[in-house]
């Protein structure tokens, strides 16, 4: 298992953090069922997992990188991808609670990457998609995407947010550390971001300014964008922003069922089985889904159910894909193999279903369907040799195609790994979140 060596200095007093490997049992000599308990493998999986967000982080900023392929390296190695830099700031106080790490090596580490996006290009408040580590300029991540991307801003707040909760009663040094997380967050100017119409747009650049022209509009993965937004005490929206744009006027709700389970809100493209699973998590890896409710639908309900169709579907095979079932199941947007064998992406869900299995969307999912998630999580380590890699296990695989594996990761799948395993556990980063009075305030503001 390769290790990269990351120093990370705070003024005289820096450190260096030496990683390392956690105990895999031994599983004898490699003919039997590898076996481990349901607590071993979730704190396997939580370990190998926050390495993504901590040896593996961009050597400057400490920032999530985008992406990080163990057989190349240096791939990408500067950019930094803004809402995966926010479910790293949330693994990274998981990695303190477990004791992957000690508070101080964390609070040094944060320090530099709150310091890091203080400086970073903004536009209207609003953080690029991709950031380069080195300088802070923005990258752009399409031809006219070269300004504030709302959406990635969002998950990158909620995990600033859950920052300011976790230090602000800590040392001075851990005040100043929350208190900066809360400005930040704060500087966002989301009514910039509706053009004075009833909805939220997801991007704005100084050069084109809205012309990619996408209104967020449920259902998908961008519902706490509104809860920020509405939370926000100097850039707030009114509740008709979440009307109009999140809820399209009540046009969310559903009557559709799937496997027996309704599905209850319209997922947008595919509402017939629901969307790939990441709909599931990104919203909720602060905001808890638990007695969630607007005026339209309990987004707890939401989630299972998405949930359990997905599982069913894998289940049902009707493709009959190899080793699709009880134990092997999970469609998300991540890595996937091309028809020609090499590695490309797809955003895979039942409607879009080409063989690959993604072990995030199991493994996230983990709070709503626990028994179900386990169940492929014991698979992945069973078969850990191929799956399981530097960082946990690698992003997708196919076991229709000579069990083909995509041998990388992205900071967006890792992250809700991580999380959700921890708010199955203890609920730490759902407590955190919601206890913070600007989410409260917003949430009342729109309804829940």
């Amino acid at each position: 298992m390769a290790l990269l060596l990351v120093a990370c200095s705070g003024g005289d007093d820096g450190y260096t953090y030496v990683p390392t490997t956690p105990e895999i049992p031994n599983e004898g000599s490699g003919n039997e069922t590898p076996t481990i308990s349901d607590t071993e493998l979730l704190d396997l999986t939580q370990e190998t997992t926050f390495k993504y967000f901590w040896d593996y982080a961009e050597s400057n900023s400490g920032g999530a990188r985008e992406r990080y392929h163990p057989n190349d390296p240096g791939l990408n190695a500067e950019v930094v991808t803004s809402g995966g830099t926010g479910f790293g700031l949330m693994a990274i106080l998981v990695g303190i609670e477990r004791g992957f790490v000690t508070r101080t090596e964390a609070l040094t580490r944060l320090t530099t990457l709150l310091d890091f996006l203080e400086g970073a290009d903004r536009f209207h408040g609003a953080w690029s998609h991709w950031i380069n580590g080195t300088t802070g300029t923005v990258i752009p991540f399409s031809s006219l995407d070269n300004g504030g991307d709302l959406v990635e801003t969002a998950f990158l707040a909620q995990g600033l947010i859950c920052v300011k909760e976790y230090f602000k009663n800590g040392s001075e040094e851990e005040k100043a550390l929350a208190q900066k997380a809360d400005a930040l967050w704060k500087g966002v100017e989301w009514n910039w971001y509706t053009q004075n119409q009833n909805v939220l747009y997801w991007h704005w650049s100084p050069n084109y300014g809205f012309d990619i022209n996408l209104p967020l509009r449920g259902y998908n993965e961008v519902l706490i964008t509104y809860i920020m937004a509405a939370a926000s005490p100097d850039y707030s929206i009114a509740k008709e922003v979440y009307t109009g744009g999140w809820a399209s006027g009540g046009d969310i709700k559903s009557n559709n069922t799937q496997y027996g389970y309704p599905l209850l809100v319209k997922h947008n493209g595919d509402e017939q089985f629901g969307g790939p699973l990441f709909w599931a998590h990104y919203s909720y890896l602060g905001l808890n889904p638990k007695n969630l409710s607007d005026d339209y639908v309990d987004y707890w309900d939401v989630n299972v159910n998405h949930t359990l169709i997905n599982y069913n579907y894998c289940v049902d095979n009707p493709k009959f894909f190899e080793d699709y079932g009880e134990d092997c199941w999970g469609l998300t947007a991540s890595y996937s193999r091309n028809n020609d064998g090499t590695l490309g992406y797809n955003a895979h869900s039942p409607a879009n279903d080409t063989g690959v299995i993604s072990p995030t969307a199991a493994i996230s999912s983990i709070p709503y369907t626990p028994a179900q998630s386990l169940k492929a999580m014991h698979y992945f380590y069973k078969n850990k040799d191929k799956l399981l890699g530097p960082a946990g296990f690698y992003d997708a695989f196919s076991p229709e195609n000579n069990y083909w594996v995509a041998e990388a990761y992205l900071a967006i799948d890792q992250g809700p790994q991580i999380i959700m395993i921890e708010n199955y556990r203890t609920g730490f980063l759902w407590n955190l979140f919601m206890a913070n009075e600007d989410v409260q305030a917003g949430l009342a503001k729109l309804g829940f």
